[in-house]
């Protein structure tokens, strides 16, 4: 069979390889995605959920932009739960329990329908350069592909390797076998090549599961959904439960740990610190008495259960009887055991911000390779890294989102700026911006951005528009309106708020944390009559808005401050030694990194103010 050229070539159908191959083909490129297995397109291979704290505004941020993880979860989903509604705005959350199988048929039927994108089942074993440059692919079946770019997303593939108590065998997945030559070929090329591990945890037959011994953990009364389209939030949803493990659980555990591979140092990745197996645990926490476990549906139909908090390498026979012990689980049957894998992965500072490689032109890495944990972490670097090899392709400026600008910003940063040791998990934490990056206002933010280069279409700019015009006319009336302390202080009373002494706006009554704009709507009819007639999304960002004006502003100019070095550029192939007045760590680490700006160096570990000093001083100008 005789290939014809093609511009991009994606290897891995991952979350990571979705986006890439659909956001490559959408800007116009000739898109092949390669892979292993098409039944296993974009597999929840871990559990089968989208989003989570910051990991939700990630997949909004993927979908303000054009992408399309947010579409095939609300087709998908059997649950949505927003996190965190005790605290601020900031820190709310979106997350959904999809149907795994449903899942990645609906992202297979999405790949299969975009022009210009083709699919191809086999196994890319070796990249074709020219001189420095990616030219090609050699595939296990002996083709040769001739392209452009290549966007590598080859997940746990890379030399895999899976542990059960003391087996273990080659494989990127349970069944599914490993992804070898590559990373062979890329350490040839010069690439640092290391090796990280992860886990997953024991499907049990729900069938065999006691619900009433449970606490049962439903949906949100009123749905929402992730995506900004007109996708359709659930009319009906499937519980998740909570149980929790005991010290008979925990002693049963610890008879596992002489045949651990974990313990016993058979695997040498470090694992992710903050989804750690249930062993790691109760030996690092061996004060506490229970852990809580998620048991989590798969499917609308399907009886698996993916019992979140459970991951374990331990013997299968280990994994039973400790699993038999939590209350609700005595008669467990388990569909598919708990283990861990190990694989190879590139540390991320071998990149530029554009998700290119340094060491070959038009090689692109997204998602595990690149050191990370989480679909959604996975799913915004293959976007973004198939935006940028198709911009590079067409000659235009590349794509880069900064830190004050989105939650992929951040993730991105970090990784090219500080690299990674063990498997890197977006938190809100990580973004010091995160009263701006917020999953309700991600449309508003980046759409305009995804539309500017072709990626979100129209329609999805004409609803921001009128999104933005709606809430700009609300947010006029209720700073408007004025309450006078007769006409309102009775209804204050009653809501357990304090009186008024004289005639206020509306808005400044909305600046009180008790009350919500739909309870003050009461106290005007022509505010009442907006708010009634707008989308609730509409309603809470000009509730938003007023309530954390100050906060906004600040944060907005702490970032506009920064902003005026961040971008200034710093030569790429300059020699550090010769600034004696730079610390000597400050020399060895941007040596060794050679940052593109001023503002990737000043987050460089070693590198001190005083060091970012001397960089204004010798580059500013």
């Amino acid at each position: 069979m005789q290939f014809e050229p093609f511009d991009i070539v994606v290897v891995g159908g991952g979350h990571a390889g979705a986006e890439a191959a659909a956001a490559a083909a959408r800007l116009g490129c000739r898109v092949l995605l390669i892979t292993q297995m098409l039944d296993t397109i974009c597999q929840m291979s871990c559990n089968p959920a989208m989003g989570g704290v910051a990991k939700g505004q990630i997949v909004r941020e993927v979908d303000a932009l054009g992408g399309w993880s947010g579409i095939v979860t609300d087709r998908s989903a059997i649950q949505f739960r927003m996190l965190n509604l005790s605290k601020g705005p900031a820190m709310w959350s979106p997350r959904a329990q999809c149907d795994r199988m449903l899942f990645s048929l609906n992202w297979r039927q999405v790949l299969e329908n975009i022009p210009g994108l083709s699919l191809w089942q086999d196994e890319v074993v070796a990249l074709e350069l020219d001189g420095n440059a990616v030219c090609g692919v050699r595939t296990r079946m002996g083709h040769t592909i001739p392209c452009r770019a290549v966007v590598l997303t080859s997940g746990t593939f890379l030399n895999g390797t899976i542990y059960i108590g003391t087996d273990s065998w080659q494989g990127g997945r349970v069944g599914e076998a490993p992804a070898t030559g590559l990373s062979d070929q890329l350490r040839t090329l010069g690439f640092e090549v290391q090796r990280l591990k992860t886990g997953t945890p024991v499907r049990v037959d729900g069938r065999t599961i006691d619900f009433d011994r449970l606490q049962i953990q439903p949906g949100d009364e009123h749905p929402a959904k992730f995506s900004f389209t007109d996708t359709k939030p659930l009319a009906e949803q499937r519980p998740c439960y909570i149980a929790n493990t005991n010290l008979r659980t925990h002693d049963i555990l610890r008879t596992g740990f002489e045949r651990s591979p974990m313990f016993t140092g058979r695997i040498q990745g470090r694992g992710p610190r903050y989804c750690p197996s249930i062993e790691d645990k109760i030996d690092r926490f061996a004060d506490k008495d229970h852990h809580q476990l998620f048991v989590e549906p798969e499917g609308w139909h399907s009886q698996s259960y993916y019992i979140n908090g459970f991951s374990s390498s331990l013997p299968l026979d280990v994994q039973l009887d400790a699993l038999r012990s939590i209350d609700g689980f005595a008669e467990a049957r388990i569909f598919k055991p708990g283990y861990a894998i190990e694989y190879d992965y590139f540390p991320p500072t071998q990149l530029s911000y554009t998700l290119e490689t340094k060491r070959v032109e038009c090689l692109y890495f997204a998602g595990q390779v690149n050191g990370t944990t989480g679909y959604e972490e996975a799913a915004c670097q293959g976007l973004m890294a198939g935006v940028n090899a198709a911009l590079k392709l067409q000659g235009r400026a590349p794509f880069v989102l900064s830190r004050s600008q989105a939650y992929i910003g951040v993730l991105i940063d970090d990784l090219v700026t500080k690299g990674v040791d063990e498997p890197y998990r977006m938190f809100t934490s990580r973004a010091e911006y995160r009263i701006l990056l917020r999953q309700d206002n991600a449309d508003q933010r980046l759409t305009p951005l995804g539309h500017a280069i072709g990626l979100a279409d129209d329609t999805r700019m004409r609803r921001v528009e009128k999104r933005v015009g709606e809430a700009r006319e609300l947010r006029r009336l209720v700073e408007a309106t004025p309450v006078v302390p007769s006409d309102v202080n009775a209804w204050l009373q009653e809501h357990g708020s304090a009186l008024l002494n004289q005639k206020v706006r509306l808005s400044s009554l909305l600046l009180r944390p008790e009350l919500s704009l739909r309870d003050l709507a009461q106290l005007a009819p022509e505010v009442s009559a907006a708010v009634s007639s707008l989308p609730a999304d509409v309603v809470q960002d000009v509730e938003t808005a007023i309530k954390y004006q100050r906060y906004i502003e600040k944060e907005q100019e702490v970032a506009n401050r920064i902003l005026k070095f961040e971008d200034i550029p710093l030569p790429t192939d300059y020699d550090y030694f010769l600034l004696d007045a730079l610390s000597y760590e400050a020399r060895e680490k941007l040596s060794k990194h050679h940052p593109a700006t001023i503002g990737q160096a000043s987050r460089i570990s070693g590198v001190s103010p005083a060091d970012i000093s001397v960089l204004l001083i010798a580059f500013a100008r």
